[in-house]
C-alpha cells in the first residue's frame, strides 16, 4: 500500500471510531498519532483532506534522489542512525538541501520501512562459563535504592553486596552515607567474619573507592585499599568499563535485594535494616534453591568454607581526629547536625577544634587535645545539639547590669524601679540603654543623677536617652551664672543672603512730615 493510500485509509478510520463514539484521546490512542492530529482530520472534509495529500505528496520527493544512497549504506550498516546518515549525505552530495533533522530521521524510517531493514546492534558473543573451584573466587558490588520511612519520608540507602562465586552464599550490609575506602574495609572485614574466611581471589568494578586510574591495564589501587589487599593477601580482578556482566554472579544479588528484600519495606532506622537484612539473608537468600545451580547456597556453602583461606582480622590504624571549624555562635557543623561549644571557644576566623567519634558519643577536643565536651549522637538530620551550660544566660548578665546601674544611685530602691520599668519598655534594647545610662552616669555628680531619677521617675520617663538629656538641663542650671553660656542664634534668611544684609536698618521718615502732609499745611 502506497503512503497516499494509508494515509487516505487513516482518513476514513478515525471518522468512523467518531461515530462510534470515541473521545478523540481514545482514538489517538488506538492509532499511535497525536491528538492534535485527530481533532484536524475530523474538521477536514474528505475534499480537503485529499486536496491537503496532494499538496505533502508534491513535496516528498525533495530527498528521494538519495533512496538508492540511504538504501545501500543502510543494507551494509544496519546499525546506522539517521544523525550518522544526515552527516553522510551532506558529505558524499554537495548539493544536499538544508533540511532539518527530523525530515531526515522520517525519510531514513521510510527507508527502512520500505526495503525492510531494521536498525540492528552488533550482538555479542557468550560462551557458558564453567563453575569455579571451590574458594577460588568472590564478587563485590554495591547498591543504591530509596526507601519510605516510617514517617512518611524517603531516605536513600547503599548496600555492600558479597557473593561466593561458587556456592553463591550472600553478605550484606547497608549504610545510610556515601560508602568510603575505610568503610568498604570494613565492610569486608565484617563479610570475611560472617563467612569464617576468604576467597583466593575477589572481582570488583572500576571504582573511584578502590581505583585511581586504570592507567591502560597497569591498575592504581588507592593507597589504603592497596595496604590492605597486600596485608590481606588475597588477589583482585577489575572488571573493564561498562562491562558489568563480568561478574554477573553479584549483579544478579544486588537486582535480587532491591526486588525481595527492600521492596515496600519501610526504613525506621539502619541498625533495624541491618538486623532484618541479615534474617533475611539466613531465612531466603542463603536457604532458597538457587535458580541457576539448583542448589541451596547455604549446603553449598558447608563445602566450600573447607576451601576458603584463613582470615586474620585486619587492624587498621587509628585515624588522626579529624579538625572542624568552630563557627561563631560556638557550635560545629557534623553529619548535617550543630553541635554545641561551650562559651568562649570561638576566637575568631579560623578557631578548629578535634572531633573523635566513640560509640554513641562524639567528644570535642582542644587544640592541646583537651576534652571540651561530649554529646550523643543524633541520628537525624538538621538539628541543634545544645547543652545547657554552653549557652549564655542573658538574664542574669542584664540582672548583674542592672544593680551595677543601681549601685551609682543614692535611692537604689527608685533607680531598680525605674530600671525595670525601662526593661518593661524595651526589652530588646535593654543592654544598650544600660550601657548609655552608664556613660551618662560618669558626666554627671550624685546630686544631678538623683535629680534626673526623681524626675524621670515622677514624669513617667523612660528612656536612656531622655535621662541623659535631663541630666544634662540640670547640670547647666546648676552651673554659676558667669559660666552659664547665652545661646544667640543669628537669623538665617531663607535666600541665603548675607547675615550683614539681614541686621542692616530700614530708613526713617520724620513724623511732623505726615502731620503736615494730613493738616493740608
Amino acid at each position: 500500500m502506497n503512503y497516499y493510500l494509508s494515509k487516505f485509509m487513516m482518513y476514513h478510520l478515525v471518522h468512523q471510531r467518531d461515530y462510534e463514539g470515541f473521545s478523540i484521546t481514545k482514538i489517538a490512542e488506538e492509532f499511535g498519532i497525536n491528538w492534535r492530529t485527530v481533532k484536524r482530520v475530523l474538521s477536514m472534509s474528505e475534499q480537503e483532506y485529499a486536496a491537503e495529500l496532494e499538496k505533502s505528496k508534491g513535496r516528498r520527493p525533495s530527498l528521494q534522489t538519495y533512496e538508492q544512497f540511504v538504501k545501500e549504506k543502510l543494507t551494509t550498516y544496519p546499525d546506522t542512525s539517521a544523525a550518522q546518515m544526515h552527516d553522510w549525505l551532506k558529505e558524499h552530495h554537495t548539493d544536499f538541501p538544508a533540511v532539518t533533522g527530523r525530515t531526515v530521521f522520517n525519510f531514513v524510517y521510510s527507508v527502512r520501512d520500505q526495503y525492510n531493514i531494521p536498525r540492528t546492534a552488533p550482538i555479542r558473543e557468550y560462551a557458558c562459563v564453567p563453575e569455579l573451584d571451590f574458594g577460588l573466587q568472590g564478587q563485590v558490588d554495591f547498591g543504591f535504592y530509596t526507601m519510605k520511612t516510617t514517617l512518611g519520608k524517603t531516605r536513600k540507602v547503599q548496600f555492600f553486596t558479597f557473593v561466593l562465586s561458587r556456592s553463591r552464599y550472600k553478605y550484606i550490609l547497608f549504610s545510610d552515607t556515601p560508602f568510603t575506602t575505610a568503610s568498604v574495609i570494613a565492610a569486608h572485614e565484617k563479610a570475611f567474619e560472617f563467612l569464617k574466611g576468604r576467597p583466593v581471589e575477589i572481582v570488583y568494578d572500576q571504582d573511584r573507592l578502590f581505583l585511581v586510574d586504570e592507567n591502560l591495564g597497569d591498575l592504581i589501587m588507592t593507597a589504603q585499599f592497596r595496604l590492605y589487599v597486600k596485608e590481606s593477601g588475597f588477589t583482585t580482578w577489575f572488571c573493564r568499563k561498562a562491562d558489568p556482566e563480568s561478574k554477573g554472579k553479584v549483579e544478579n544479588v544486588v537486582k535480587y535485594v532491591k526486588q525481595n528484600f527492600l521492596y515496600n519495606r519501610s526504613f525506621k532506622d539502619l541498625e533495624t535494616l541491618n538486623d532484618e537484612v541479615f534474617a533475611w539473608l539466613f531465612r531466603t537468600a542463603n536457604t532458597l534453591v538457587h535458580g541457576t545451580t539448583r542448589k541451596e547456597p547455604r549446603l553449598e556453602y558447608a563445602i566450600e568454607r573447607e576451601f576458603l583461606r584463613e582470615w586474620k582480622p585486619y587492624r587498621t590504624q587509628q585515624p588522626e581526629c579529624p579538625l572542624y571549624s568552630v563557627r561563631k555562635d560556638n557550635t560545629i557543623s557534623w553529619k548535617s547536625n550543630l553541635y554545641s561549644l561551650p562559651l568562649g571557644t570561638y576566637k575568631g576566623k579560623g578557631t578548629q577544634v578535634f572531633l573523635k567519634a566513640a560509640l554513641d558519643q562524639i567528644i570535642l577536643l582542644n587544640q592541646k587535645k583537651e576534652e571540651l565536651c561530649r554529646h550523643s549522637i543524633c541520628t537525624l538530620k538538621g538539628q541543634k545539639i545544645l547543652q545547657t551550660d554552653h549557652l549564655r544566660d542573658k538574664r542574669r548578665m542584664i540582672g548583674e547590669m542592672m544593680e551595677e546601674f543601681c549601685e551609682l544611685m543614692e535611692n537604689k530602691p527608685l533607680a531598680l524601679d525605674w530600671i525595670s520599668q525601662l526593661k518593661d519598655a524595651k526589652p530588646r534594647y535593654i543592654r544598650d540603654q544600660i550601657q548609655l545610662l552608664k556613660t551618662t552616669m560618669t558626666t554627671i555628680n550624685t546630686v544631678i543623677a538623683s535629680k534626673t531619677l526623681e524626675y524621670c521617675s515622677t514624669n513617667k520617663i523612660v528612656s536612656a536617652v531622655d535621662f541623659r538629656t535631663v541630666a544634662e538641663a540640670f547640670l547647666r542650671e546648676s552651673a554659676p551664672a558667669e559660666q552659664q553660656e547665652i545661646k544667640i542664634i543669628p537669623m538665617n534668611p531663607l535666600n541665603g543672603e548675607m547675615l550683614h544684609k539681614a541686621q542692616t536698618d530700614p530708613q526713617k521718615s520724620d513724623m511732623d512730615t505726615y502731620e503736615a502732609v494730613f493738616s493740608g499745611d
